[in-house]
């Protein structure tokens, strides 16, 4: 619009100034000696006709004859600025010069004439006046040529801003269409699914920009989804192996007839219960993940969940000296599930015993009370800082033999976390200054 109006204004005022210099407006009729003219040889009357007939002579003057009296031949009222020239006009002919100590002029001078005077048969001057009308704000937009050249600058600078918008506007719409295509193809594996849709999109901020890095955002998340899945897919599928494997070995060992059949009884015994208890942690996790998990929810106290807790991991911590130390409460009720909330605490508590040297305390400290935060501190060897994170991911193991040796399946962290998410907090893991792992429970205000 500013480059419209701006142009519009440029070409208007080249054409009036051309068309207001053109050799038809400089030859215009000298209006006073028309006026003259008709008043030698017709008098007043034919002054008065001939100025009702012509009032505006001029296309941009209105014409004015004042007689002896000031006032108009046809009794019109002056406007302001007539009446101020003409009063203006009086003053210069009878005071020529007011000033004082000045000496008169020469015989032959005569003060300017501020406008056109004509003399009558009779004798009696007229003053003739031709007032500028009021400008119009549009009037020079009647000139030939004007509208066509307005027309045509706007045409064209709204086909060029309306290109550019188009382009700047649809280039992430276009961006998010390849992108959504890549997805339904499920190609989130190829080098291309790595290609964000908000390149090049940094700088702005407007509605489609941040749909842009939204929709990356989601194929991430969909990406690591899927990478998750296939992981876990995996992972099952090894551990599910290898106790399968061990059953057949027991089984053609118990089918040789010297074979021990009952000690291959109990081996087969051992595991079967492995594989029950691997497949219910599966899909313990498999119903708590996600943020729409559903389970029973209850209010119960927070300190006595963890207190039971403490106790049980003092149990099974005296047999290698370790004992577990509890620290602070949280004095909370909480709404969620006591069964769950409680496993997910004893699995961290059993690692920290399971993985602290011999005589070596275990600290669990409740701090906070809205939120709460329980943080679980052993002295064992910790946990490399690239690995503090997937440490909560199902079946991953830091050190692979040492947790089959012990029995563990690598998902009860990633159960853990699941619950913590569940009760709307997060689980977190810190190596300590001087050796041990710290874990942190947090939870949400629940009470």
């Amino acid at each position: 619009m500013a480059l419209i109006v701006g142009g519009s204004i440029a070409i208007t005022i080249a054409v009036a100034a051309r068309q207001y210099e053109s050799p038809d407006m400089q030859r215009r009729p000298n209006v006073a000696i028309q006026a003259s003219e008709i008043l030698a040889t017709g008098g007043v009357p034919a002054l008065k006709n001939w100025l009702a007939e012509n009032p505006r002579p001029l296309d941009d003057r209105d014409l004015f004859i004042i007689g002896p009296d000031g006032r108009d031949i046809l009794g019109r009222r002056l406007s302001v600025g007539a009446a101020r020239r003409l009063d203006l006009f009086r003053g210069l002919m009878q005071a020529p010069d007011m000033r004082p100590h000045q000496p008169p002029p020469p015989g032959n001078f005569r003060p300017p004439h501020f406008a056109p005077q004509i003399v009558g048969p009779d004798g009696v001057a007229y003053t003739v006046l031709l007032e500028p009308r009021r400008p119009s704000l549009f009037g020079a937009l009647s000139l030939p040529g004007i509208w066509f050249t307005t027309l045509g600058i706007a045409l064209v600078v709204s086909a060029f801003a309306s290109w550019w918008l188009a382009r700047h506007l649809t280039a992430p719409i276009r961006r998010i269409q390849a992108g959504a295509r890549t997805l339904a193809s499920e190609r989130l594996g190829m080098p291309t699914a790595g290609m964000r849709v908000s390149a090049g999109l940094e700088g702005r901020k407007d509605e489609l920009a941040v749909l842009a890095r939204d929709f990356d955002a989601m194929a991430d998340r969909l990406r690591a989804n899927r990478a998750a899945i296939t992981r876990l897919l995996r992972d099952i599928s090894h551990e599910l192996r290898s106790p399968l494997a061990r059953m057949r070995v027991a089984v053609g060992l118990a089918r040789q007839p010297s074979g021990d059949a009952g000690r291959q009884m109990d081996r087969l015994e051992r595991e079967i219960e492995r594989l029950d208890s691997l497949i219910s942690q599966v899909l313990k996790l498999a119903r708590l993940h996600g943020s729409d998990a559903h389970f029973e929810r209850e209010e119960f106290d927070l300190d006595e969940v963890i207190e039971q807790v403490v106790r049980d991991a003092n149990y099974e911590g005296a047999v290698k000296g370790c004992s577990v130390r509890l620290s602070g409460a949280a004095h909370s009720r909480l709404n969620g599930n006591r069964e769950l909330l409680g496993s997910a605490i004893e699995n961290v508590l059993r690692n920290a015993v399971r993985y602290s040297p011999a005589g070596a305390p275990v600290d669990v400290a409740v701090e906070g009370t809205a939120p709460v935060s329980i943080v679980i501190r052993d002295r064992g060897p910790g946990v490399p800082a690239g690995d503090l994170e997937r440490i909560f991911e199902p079946f991953y193991r830091v050190a692979e033999s040492r947790d089959r040796d012990s029995g563990g399946e690598g998902i009860g962290l990633a159960i853990t976390s699941e619950v913590m998410k569940a009760h709307g907090g997060s689980a977190t893991a810190n190596n300590r200054h001087g050796g041990g792992l710290e874990v942190i429970l947090s939870l949400g205000d629940h009470r």
